[in-house]
């Protein structure tokens, strides 16, 4: 039977997905992967390839609990290792959520937006859950688009989790390229990392609302994710 790959297959545990051991530490550690990705480098930098308005993705829309597959607010950026690309984080809300809400979304700019999550005491993050993705799934067109790339060692393997503020529910997803398996430890985690983390909640879907005439004009391309994380 052919493989649906254009709108993955989330499983609430990573053995659904069969990771490698070294994978498997990648998409079940819970702390912000920005700063685990840190510890992973000497040099760190999140890439924005947009951020804009445009229709959520066919898997998407439940989760963030939109009645239908409507308009968001999307962001997609790369994590970048030694200005290698090791993650695409892919974040949506709802376009009527609030600055009240995610006061900091619309000017987060190539700032990471896992940092800025794990330091609100406010954000509440949901349950992870894991996918395989192939060549035909919107985010991996966008990640080869990014990167010039014809296609990857595949499947990929991407997990995502909701976050919480007030009344609003944004989702984060992310998708780690091939090579993500190839870092070493190269420095002690930066101290963020020994903060608290996000406060974990079990999904009990909640109402949302992001002020889009508050965000800005769809951004063009340009060189977190986290944001998914």
């Amino acid at each position: 039977m052919p493989r649906s790959r254009t709108c993955a297959k989330w499983h609430d545990h990573a053995n659904g997905v069969h990771p490698s051991d070294n994978l498997r530490g990648w998409l079940t550690d819970r702390v912000s992967l920005t700063y685990k990705l840190m510890a992973h480098c000497q040099q760190f930098r999140v890439q924005r390839l947009r951020q804009q308005r445009a229709s959520c993705l066919a898997d998407e829309w439940q989760r963030i609990e939109l009645p239908r597959r409507l308009q968001v607010q999307e962001r997609d950026v790369l994590l970048r290792c030694d200005d290698r690309p090791m993650v695409l984080g892919h974040t949506v809300v709802a376009l009527d959520a609030t600055t009240t809400e995610w006061p900091f979304f619309s000017t987060l700019g190539e700032r990471s937006l896992g940092t800025t999550l794990f330091g609100d005491p406010l954000v509440a993050r949901g349950q992870l859950q894991f996918a395989r993705l192939y060549h035909d799934h919107p985010l991996v067109q966008r990640m080869c688009a990014a990167t010039g790339a014809d296609g990857f060692a595949y499947p990929l393997w991407a997990r995502r989790s909701t976050f919480r503020r007030k009344t609003g529910v944004m989702l984060v997803t992310e998708v780690f390229f091939p090579e993500i398996e190839q870092l070493q430890r190269t420095r002690p985690d930066p101290k963020a990392m020994a903060s608290q983390p996000v406060r974990q909640v079990v999904p009990a879907y909640q109402q949302h609302s992001f002020d889009a005439a508050a965000q800005p004009a769809a951004v063009s391309s340009e060189i977190h994710t986290e944001i998914h994380k």
